[in-house]
């Protein structure tokens, strides 16, 4: 096949749907494969009459001949409530499903990218966090099925690199957000935007003191197609290393929809990481890539969506 086909799993999904969207700009073909467990069928029904676009409703837990030169696997459910909704499920599609996928790329002789998560760093002890760093993660705790799904879907793409010399990257994704996230997905950034619009108190959990860091998904994107494009085959980093607090950010989402509301204090959940931030210094030199777009920037770009989504 010399025409690029991409495959990508999870295509409906927030991530997904804004890959889909960025190859089908470039000319390329897309299979989007999903079965709309946490994705969302809506993300896509814009681009149905596309040409270069194919839609297959399939589970990723069970095998799928297709043909297909480039694989993302992005399936999975990503927000807390989302994958702790079904753990056995999410541990299953981390497990079984990316077995699948590697052995359908090694049949095709394709390139393959896990999209997989800081999550594997768990609640970390060192910061930001470096590619080096090999997590400090709860093997029986709420969050696990995830966690710990993620970190041996990164194991199964080392053994098949060793073992059948594939080309494979694995992605560490920090948070991201932009359109076509979900309204009730459970992320601090959607969660805040859906309170301001609907003019409540914005849910603030533990003190509001927790670091995080946030990437606007074209930047992520981008990331992840130099990255497939790459050489690189080692667990690299994506994400923003701009450092804010829940409460700045909460402070920021506010001022810019409805200065106005005030916080609801709520107790922090299980194993939720107080410090979440990347060194991108990898993806500096390995991709020559880095975020451009500032957090103010894009939230507005992301409120504006959600309203226009409500208004609808």
């Amino acid at each position: 096949m010399d025409e690029i086909k991409n495959l990508i799993t999870g295509g409906s999904g927030f991530l997904g749907s804004n890959l889909v969207r960025y190859l089908l700009n470039k000319g390329e073909k897309v299979i989007c494969l999903d079965n709309y467990c946490s994705g969302n069928k809506k993300n896509i029904e814009g681009l149905l009459e596309n040409k270069r676009l194919q839609i297959i409703n399939h589970d990723v837990t069970k095998p799928i001949r297709i043909e297909a030169n480039r694989i993302w696997h992005l399936a999975c459910p990503a927000s807390p409530i989302s994958y702790q909704n079904n753990p056995i499920q999410t541990a299953q599609t981390n497990f079984s499903g990316t077995l699948n996928m590697l052995n359908l790329a090694k049949e095709n002789g394709a390139k393959f990218l896990l999209a997989s998560t800081s999550e594997v760093y768990g609640d970390p002890e060192v910061h930001p966090q470096t590619e080096k760093y090999n997590g400090s993660v709860n093997t029986i705790g709420v969050r696990a099925c995830y966690e710990e799904g993620k970190r041996i879907a990164e194991t199964l793409c080392a053994d098949f690199r060793r073992t059948y010399k594939n080309d494979i990257k694995i992605m560490r994704i920090f948070n991201t957000y932009g359109p076509f996230m979900r309204f009730d997905d459970g992320r601090v950034i959607s969660n805040f935007i859906i309170q301001t619009l609907q003019n409540k108190d914005l849910t603030i959990y533990g003190d509001g003191s927790q670091i995080r860091s946030f990437c606007y998904v074209d930047d992520l994107i981008q990331g992840m197609d130099n990255l497939m494009k790459s050489n690189f085959h080692e667990p690299i980093n994506l994400g923003n290393p701009y450092q804010i607090s829940i409460k700045e950010l909460a402070i920021l989402i506010k001022d810019i929809v409805n200065p106005q509301l005030k916080f609801n204090y709520k107790k922090l959940p299980d194993d939720d990481p107080k410090l979440r931030c990347p060194s991108v210094k990898l993806a500096k030199e390995k991709l020559n890539w880095e975020p451009k777009i500032g957090l103010k920037d894009g939230l507005l770009k992301t409120v504006e969506w959600f309203r226009s989504e409500l208004n609808r």
